[in-house]
């Protein structure tokens, strides 16, 4: 009789709870209509605790949804009120063909834009540069000016959309030109909505898609970061990226240290530039890999959200608990995509994508199947972004908040990560810090020592990779495979000549002219790099500005 009461008491102190924490944040964002029920029309509880199993209360250590330290997601309602965004990355040859793959996107379901850029553009050369040639359009869309920019979003509402770019070294820059497109439309700064990946520092770690040395790059993203706190207030200006650090071989530990080690770097750079913490922090995002274990991806996101939500109170002060709480967009693992029996993929990433959601992702882009083989076709990137919207709409998953949180592997898992990480995290402070850490090549050779032991389970046939050492076939690929426009160099190259003859070269000139004094003093370069993408000034000319200013970064022989 004891035990019931005790459980009517817990049951009610959770109706409690409820009532008080839930209140502001369910009548700012209600959840959903529907009934939340079983394809047996069983009704699904909101959160589920140890109280609704065993009458015991575990919840002092294992936390509810929307609180600190967040464990169990950084909302109370999550998904139930509003399902993650479906941002699918996309991005190829020129700006019309891709702008078409975005609308096509957009009436497809897809919520939110995610641009992904040629390599010229991610390394800061316009499409007629010599170092360009023969790369044109390749992984992405050529972005050269600001013409290209108002092509790419032609039709496009920018105050309604929310826009993802994964660009680095010239963040800064693609940023400013995607303001400029927006003023044009009539759309104030701080109407915009989206996130810039900006993150220079695993650039140096595992991508290399670096420009300029360490020390002034770190200086550009704190400049974004700063006009973004002031102009841009709904903007994310850093996206801090475990997804590439994996995809260079990591584990998922090291993804998780790493990438958060990062952030926090970041953060410390901010405050040296005299930034209040609860202004800029909770514009921090994230953006982490979904691999094919399902638990440690799960318990991954879990780990981190813990991690960053200590760190920013205890370590850094931070007063907002909007800084505490770790944002994050997840992308399926293109690492683990296989060209053999490619309609596999399928499975994989449905599998990955699900461990996103049960992770708590905010938004979620699914890779198609045949991105081992080419760009994704329209039809491959269909299935992508229908794999979400089943899991959101039939799965069930999302009726329920953590449905995974109590359970002893996952929260063993969550635990074990954690200890992963910061080790990792004394590691680092015992070299010196990250930048010092990048430079004695720590992180670089942490992660090739993960990538050779992964490929060597795999030759050895310790590792299965279905159609690859197990399983195999030798039928042909019968999917379609994406063409571009064999036209779109061409086209892109006489777009460049005529913003250069059309523009007012003075202009341009006075612009480039004010960047480089900028860049050489202390001021906030964003203005000037404002003020350069309104005057037509191209991506390369900016570029070199501050190449001249700079310098160029190589990194050394021996890493």
């Amino acid at each position: 009789m004891y035990e019931i009461e005790q459980t009517k008491h817990l049951r009610q102190q959770v109706d409690k709870w409820e009532q008080s924490t839930l209140k502001t944040s369910l009548e700012r964002l209600p959840e959903r209509q529907e009934h939340f029920l079983t394809t047996s029309s069983e009704p699904i509880n909101r959160l589920y605790t140890p109280v609704d199993v065993t009458g015991l209360d575990y919840m002092d250590d294992l936390g509810l949804p929307g609180e600190f330290p967040y464990t169990r997601g950084i909302h109370p309602s999550l998904h139930r009120s509003r399902v993650w965004t479906m941002r699918m990355f996309a991005g190829f040859g020129t700006a019309e063909e891709t702008n078409l793959r975005f609308k096509y996107l957009l009436e497809q379901g897809q919520t939110g834009l995610s641009i992904a850029f040629d390599l010229p553009t991610l390394m800061g050369y316009d499409t007629d540069a010599p170092e360009a040639l023969g790369e044109f359009g390749k992984c992405g869309v050529a972005i050269s000016s600001l013409r290209d920019m108002e092509l790419l979003l032609e039709g496009i509402p920018l105050d309604k959309v929310s826009t993802s770019m994964t660009i680095n070294s010239p963040a800064a820059i693609i940023w400013a030109m995607y303001i400029v497109a927006a003023e044009k439309q009539g759309v104030r700064p701080d109407q915009l909505r989206g996130t810039t990946q900006n993150d220079i520092l695993k650039e140096y770690i595992a991508q290399k898609e670096f420009i300029f040395p360490p020390q002034p790059s770190m200086r550009l993203v704190v400049d974004t970061i700063e006009y973004g706190a002031h102009s841009v207030p709904q903007w994310n200006t850093i996206s801090i990226s475990g997804y590439h650090i994996r995809e260079a071989g990591s584990t998922a530990a090291q993804e998780l240290a790493f990438t958060l080690a990062d952030g926090m770097e970041y953060v410390r750079w901010s405050l040296q530039r005299g930034l209040d913490i609860d202004a800029f922090a909770p514009r921090l995002s994230f953006f982490f890999n979904a691999h094919n274990d399902f638990f440690e991806e799960v318990a991954k996101y879990r780990a981190a959200r813990r991690i960053w939500a200590r760190e920013m109170k205890h370590t850094f002060g931070a007063k907002d608990p909007r800084a505490w709480m770790l944002r994050f967009h997840t992308q399926t693992a293109g690492a683990s995509l296989t060209a053999q029996q490619p309609e596999n993929n399928i499975v994989r990433v449905a599998i990955q994508a699900l461990a996103a959601v049960l992770g708590g992702t905010q938004s979620l882009h699914t890779n198609s199947m045949d991105e081992a083989l080419a760009l994704p076709s329209e039809h491959a990137v269909t299935v992508a972004l229908r794999t979400q919207q089943i899991i959101a709409e039939e799965s069930g998953v999302i009726n329920t908040v953590d449905p995974l949180g109590g359970s002893f592997f996952v929260e063993a898992s969550t635990n074990r990560m954690e200890e992963q990480a910061y080790r990792l995290f004394r590691r680092i402070d015992d070299l010196g810090g990250v930048l010092p850490a990048i430079e004695k090549g720590f992180f670089q050779s942490e992660i090739a020592e993960a990538a050779y032991r992964y490929q060597m389970e795999i030759d050895l046939g310790r590792r299965k990779i279905i159609g690859v050492n197990a399983y195999q076939d030798q039928k042909p690929i019968t999917i379609p495979i994406l063409e571009m426009d064999p036209s779109g160099y061409q086209r892109q190259i006489e777009r460049l000549d005529a913003v250069r003859r059309e523009r007012d070269s003075g202009n341009v000139g006075q612009a480039l002219d004010r960047l480089r004094l900028a860049c050489q003093g202390s001021e906030n370069t964003m203005p000037y790099i404002l003020d350069a993408a309104r005057a037509f000034a191209t991506l390369g000319e900016m570029v070199g500005v501050m190449k001249e200013v700079f310098g160029v970064y190589h990194e050394p022989a021996w890493l």
